[in-house]
């Protein structure tokens, strides 16, 4: 019996440091190695032993706490009111035991029905929103449940999330903290990645990781570039306003001018909840987001209270997950493609299998440290699943299940495509081809320079780009340029009509942004956003082109890494001609006009804000800085100018202090804009 109880005590101690180890990944790094149902394994066996041997039972489990500390790069934020997890079912008959208890504990009438409020259960990052008089004042994740991190700036961002709250339809009340998730919706996610792939950055495994690291940037701009929405759900604390039903607080939510989730509805009873689940579960391909199940919550606030929560759980509410999206496949081979920037990628090839009702034949592998990583070999029986249900991965070998005939994944030495060596620059983890002239690289750049958020240039697709390519028609982005109909005629299926449009739609591509040009170019690690960054600051093509490493590296946005694409980029003489080339056939751009700051008093001059001013809230102390022709930024680098100190400032000070920042106080920051103290 000691023995058997010995080796209980040990299994509670690993499953606890496994899911500790998971928590971590999850909730600060945002990059699980585990699925969601690997996940919930581990913590269902945990809660089944603590059951079963409550002496065993400790206050650390993971058992009896939301999640993982936060990070320290940013404040931290006590949540008054701790946000909690939800408890789960995977069953009508788990949610059935769910119904029974609520009515135990309220003393109802084992026959009658509870009114739940049915909402989608969306797969992004929890926040929770504080309002002082109508007015945004913090922002925060919610962390362990207890400790949250401070995104205030970041959440700021995002577009819907307002400011001020609306005040149209109810009054606004003195103070209101509100609760809900930010996303990113499935066709911004894969727009997203592919401009990553095509920057030569690595890829995010679902919308759910996307957003949370999106939120978690440290400069709030890298946060605004990215598509973040957010939908809120819960009421945790407001002043002078009374209500009474889960249903009225969604309404409140709604009239102050947040969004809520659509779809959520009154369920009368457990058979209507279940109706309202496999209505939910069977439409889950039409949202535009992702969730991974469906929320109860009693309707009647009052009975919130009388029912209380568990160790980590509200009894009120509860999570009915849907099943795991996973199918298991055979890894049958690896083929390695070559994208735009010379990357070369391994693609998994795989015994075709359905996952949420698509079948799946290929998914990414992202590079050789990943394939090492899972440790895969080709004939493995894996574990497939379409990451965030949209881009199809594999999540890992059945090692147990291989019979000796699996082989080692071997990377190849030279391009698949030219044959060219390839190369591994500057420690990267990429596979590169050096050859600007790969076949490969050639279409991949085409298909760039022609897409929506380059050249826009409308119908000239993929199929269209090979056959110009294999008629020898076009060689780089400039020939597109001297095409003729004729050209067009010559292909497969193409009538005067498509032919006339693609002309039409080439020539009207020739006029173009300053911003757009620089992205269709092309440069590795220069995205939309930076390419605005560039056009706003030079202006004009040829400054750009001139431009010197250090003198890129100086503009705030813009590192060490980007400057060096860039200058490598405009010293490729290959690189020079294209744009001669380009220029020469027609394409043109208005100058970007820069804002007149020179002169100003703070012109050129970068600007942090800690603790609390006296004189100034802290958007009135940045517009101030902006209009003098300085900026305000968000982190602490060897770049930052002055950090103004108030009340109580926080960890940026001692960073301030270890990197030789000038730091001032508020008179100081006063006398520099000119005002004199009252």
């Amino acid at each position: 019996m000691e023995e058997e109880l010995e080796r209980i005590r040990k299994e509670i101690e690993w499953l606890r440091k496994e899911i500790n180890r998971h928590n971590y990944l999850y909730y600060v790094l945002n990059s699980p190695e585990i699925s969601d149902a690997e996940y919930d394994a581990l913590f269902d066996r945990l809660l089944e032993l603590e059951k079963k041997y409550p002496q065993f039972v400790t206050p650390d489990s993971p058992t009896q706490k939301v999640g993982a500390p936060p990070v320290e790069e940013f404040g931290i934020v006590i949540h008054k009111i701790p946000m909690l997890s939800l408890s789960k079912a995977n069953s009508f008959e788990e949610f059935r035991d769910f119904d029974r208890r609520v009515k135990e504990i309220l003393k109802l009438d084992p026959e009658s029905d509870v009114e739940y409020v049915g909402e989608l259960k969306l797969d992004g990052l929890s926040v929770s929103l504080i309002y002082e008089s109508g007015v945004l004042v913090q922002g925060s994740t919610r962390g362990d449940g207890i400790e949250g991190e401070d995104v205030t700036q970041n959440v700021k961002t995002i577009r819907s999330i307002p400011i001020r709250l609306r005040d149209e339809e109810v009054a606004v009340p003195k103070y209101v903290e509100i609760r809900g998730e930010v996303i990113i919706h499935k066709a911004d996610f894969e727009k997203l990645n592919r401009e990553r792939e095509t920057n030569g950055e690595p890829l995010f495994a679902n919308p759910r990781n996307a957003a949370a690291g999106s939120l978690r940037q440290l400069d709030p701009k890298i946060t605004r570039s990215r598509p973040l929405d957010a939908f809120f759900y819960s009421i945790a604390e407001v002043e002078g306003i009374e209500l009474e039903t889960h249903i009225e607080e969604l309404e409140l939510i709604r009239k102050l001018g947040l969004r809520v989730a659509p779809a959520y509805e009154l369920c009368v009873g457990v058979e209507a909840a279940r109706r309202y689940y496999e209505k939910i579960e069977s439409a889950r391909d039409n949202f535009t987001f992702e969730m991974d199940g469906v929320v109860f919550k009693v309707n009647n606030l009052a009975w919130w209270e009388r029912l209380g929560e568990i160790s980590r759980s509200p009894r009120w509410a509860i999570a009915w997950k849907f099943p795991a999206e996973e199918a298991v496949s055979v890894l049958e081979d690896v083929v390695w493609n070559v994208g735009r920037t010379g990357a070369v990628t391994p693609v998994a090839i795989l015994k075709p299998v359905r996952v949420s009702g698509v079948e799946v034949k290929r998914a990414t592998l992202h590079n050789e440290e990943e394939i090492r990583r899972k440790g895969l070999k080709i004939g493995d029986r894996v574990i497939v699943r379409r990451a965030g249900e949209v881009i199809p991965e594999v999540v890992k070998p059945l090692v147990d299940q291989r019979n000796g005939t699996e082989k080692e994944i071997v990377a190849p030495k030279n391009c698949p495509i030219c044959g060219s060596e390839l190369v591994h620059e500057g420690g990267e983890v990429a596979l590169r081809c050096p050859n600007v002239s790969c076949p490969a690289v050639i279409r991949e750049s085409l298909i760039h320079f022609a897409s929506r958020s380059a050249m826009d240039i409308e119908g000239l697709g993929e199929k269209i780009i090979d056959q110009l390519l294999a008629l020898k028609i076009v060689s780089d982005p400039a020939d597109l340029y001297r095409l003729k109909k004729e050209d067009f005629l010559k292909m497969e299926r193409m009538g005067d009509k498509l032919a006339s449009n693609l002309i039409n739609a080439i020539e009207k591509s020739k006029k173009t942004t300053l911003s757009r040009l620089i992205y269709a170019l092309g440069i590795r690690n220069v995205g939309e956003h930076t390419a605005e960054i560039l056009a706003e600051h030079f202006g004009t093509l040829d400054k750009l082109m001139e431009a010197t490493e250090e003198e890129l590296y100086k503009i705030y946005e813009i590192g060490p890494v980007v400057a060096k694409s860039i200058r490598d980029y405009f010293s490729n003489s290959k690189n020079r001609e294209l744009i001669n080339k380009l220029l020469s056939a027609g394409v043109s751009y208005e100058p970007v006009l820069k804002k007149e700051k020179e002169g100003l008093p703070l012109a050129g001059k970068s600007f942090i804000f800690t603790g609390t001013l006296s004189r100034f809230t802290r958007d009135e102390a940045s517009r101030i800085v902006e209009e003098l022709g300085g900026k305000v930024v968000s982190s602490v680098s060897s770049k930052t100018d002055y950090i103004v100190v108030g009340a109580d400032p926080g960890s940026k000070l001692e960073k301030a202090k270890k990197l030789g920042v000038k730091i001032i106080n508020e008179s100081e920051f006063l006398s520099l804009i000119g005002k004199q103290e009252e």
